[in-house]
């Protein structure tokens, strides 16, 4: 248990999953004296949508919200006695509830267009069948606040956390089988459909009561993470640790109840949102968003050309990535990662209408041989690795400290380019990019270099439309608690207020203008250094100085 936990730890942390693909850069001088524009927004999925952008940010339920107690999330994290104590508590969050109305100031100086959120649904069913229509009514405020600011809301049904009792993190053995009070989760034979049926019911009330303004809707956040901590190794709740003890019986049953869960909420949106809210033709644009990582086959220390390595790397993006991809795009499921589908689900397939796409780091992976490691990833036999001596790193500047990986600022190029040719007609966008950092100049920096890869690859022909910031403001960062801050405000935690960082200022301007324009790329963009993170002691040539203006927020609207 202790080595599937520093796995975990160590595969957790890595974000998960990407292609390994290297196309030639566009010319550093060319970049920097070219403009590049970006359209208006659009639709994330109607054929009409092709060639719009959106600028937006995301952010999620329990990673801000207070007063949040019915979260399976909350329960492990609270120290005990009251709770399980598992891991950072997630408290009061950073009030993002009881500032959600508020908050929309923060949007709107932004300039954005779109804010991808998550609806809480233990805050609106924290009992089964019980519905708080006081949290519902919250939310349709919120809603209609955005709508009032000329911001188009994106709604992520399920992002990593369920009611308690959908399965209790108090009661895993669930030796009393399903019941109101505890399903047993998605791999029990029993619970599991259960599970399916209330998270369609979950979607079919949120098309109903926020469908008339709500078109755009992703069912899932990330699945495979979600696997990851709450099925495979029990880093996160329900605590489930079945990808060595019961891979077969009880981790891949729970994957497959996961795809169809997220199918029976595709056609549960589709079925009850009723009301074209944006004009686009289509009442509902569903998908759902993948984490998606740069794979680098490695051995001793160096990039590895080794047989054996490359096929761990490519065994290793097919666990983490393509198996959910691919069967919702094919309609078939491989049960034993081999890359041949033996299940047919003609269920499944053409349940996406378009595809996010959340880059974070380079991930390492070698094949560990017949004697498994401290990092060997178990069922998979791989072994997984983010940083040195395991992986060696493009740039010093490009580590990540407060998440032990490396972030390349150019990583989204190849990525768009792969996902791009591999599914074909399916609409991309970049549903999540960020980086956690202290400095301002250090996250608009790569923020700028991640709208350049974008542009290169849009350039190119590739359908991406949109492009959403992880996050709008400071926020728990589940197993790291509150130390990783991704926000482009950051957030005082003993007084909760929001102070705007460079990158929010310089975010700002480039949404309202809609431009990159060649100064901004000159300070901020290109291939070379990042600044260095404060107090890390990395070696780095120190950027050009800003061109942007700050513009300072004395309060809130």
């Amino acid at each position: 248990m202790k080595r599937l936990l520093r796995t975990a730890a160590a595969v957790l942390a890595l974000g998960l999953v990407a292609p390994v693909a290297v196309a030639d850069e566009e010319t550093g001088n060319a970049a920097a004296h070219r403009t590049a524009s970006f359209s208006t927004i659009g639709s994330p999925a109607a054929p009409s949508g092709k060639g719009s952008f959106r600028f937006g940010v995301s952010s999620s339920a329990t990673q801000i919200e207070d007063q949040n107690t019915t979260t399976d999330w909350y329960k492990w994290s609270r120290p005990a006695p009251e709770g399980l104590g598992r891991s950072p508590f997630v408290g009061e969050g950073v009030q993002g509830y009881s500032k959600a109305i508020e908050d929309i100031g923060l949007l709107e100086d932004l300039n954005v267009d779109s804010y991808r959120f998550s609806i809480e649904w233990a805050r609106v069913e924290p009992r089964r069948d019980q519905i708080d229509e006081k949290a519902l009514d919250h939310y349709s405020k919120q809603i209609d606040a955005l709508i009032a600011r000329g911001i188009r809301p994106m709604i992520v049904i399920h992002h990593f956390t369920n009611p308690l009792w959908v399965d209790n993190p108090e009661d895993t053995g669930c030796a009393n089988g399903p019941s109101d009070t505890n399903l047993c989760g998605l791999d029990h034979p029993a619970g599991g459909p259960l599970v399916v049926q209330e998270m369609a019911e979950h979607a079919k009330l949120l098309a109903e009561r926020f469908g008339d303004r709500v078109d755009e809707w992703a069912t899932l956040n990330e699945p495979m993470v979600y696997m990851l901590f709450s099925h495979a190794f029990g880093a996160g709740p329900p605590g489930k640790a079945n990808l060595s003890a019961a891979f077969s019986t009880k981790f891949v049953p729970a994957i497959r109840q996961y795809i169809n869960a997220h199918a029976a909420m595709y056609k549960a949106v589709k079925r009850y949102d009723r009301y074209d809210a944006d004009h686009d033709g289509l009442n509902s644009a569903v998908g759902l968003t993948a984490s998606i990582k740069q794979y680098v086959a490695v051995r001793d220390g160096k990039i590895s050309t080794e047989a054996r390595d490359i096929a761990a790397r490519d065994r290793f993006r097919r666990f983490f990535e393509l198996n959910i991809l691919d069967s919702l795009w094919k309609g078939g499921f491989d049960t034993d990662f081999d890359g041949t589908a033996d299940e047919t689900h003609p269920e499944w397939k053409g349940t996406l209408d378009w595809l996010g796409i959340q880059l974070y780091d380079r991930t390492g992976v070698s094949d560990p041989g017949p004697t498994p490691g401290p990092n060997t990833l178990p069922a998979i036999n791989v072994d997984v690795c983010g940083a040195p001596p395991c992986l060696p790193l493009l740039d010093p500047t490009y580590f990540i400290p407060a998440m032990g990986y490396e972030s390349d600022p150019k990583g989204l190029y190849p990525v768009l380019k792969d996902f791009g040719a591999r599914y074909h007609g399916l609409p991309l966008i970049v549903s999540e990019s960020g980086i956690a950092t202290t400095s301002g100049k250090r996250r608009a920096e790569f923020t700028v270099r991640a709208l350049e890869q974008i542009d290169r690859v849009r350039t190119e022909g590739v359908d991406v439309r949109g492009y959403y910031h992880w996050s709008l403001m400071d926020n728990f960062e589940w197993l790291q608690g509150y130390g990783a801050r991704f926000g482009l405000y950051t957030v005082d935690r003993t007084t909760m207020e929001r102070t705007p960082t460079e990158a929010a200022t310089l975010y700002s301007a480039i949404a309202r203008s809609r431009t990159l324009s060649p100064a901004v790329r000159a300070a901020y963009g290109g291939s070379g250094p990042l600044t260095p993170e404060p107090g890390s002691g990395t070696p780095a040539q120190t950027p050009t100085t800003a061109v942007m203006p700050r513009r300072t927020h004395d309060s809130r609207p």
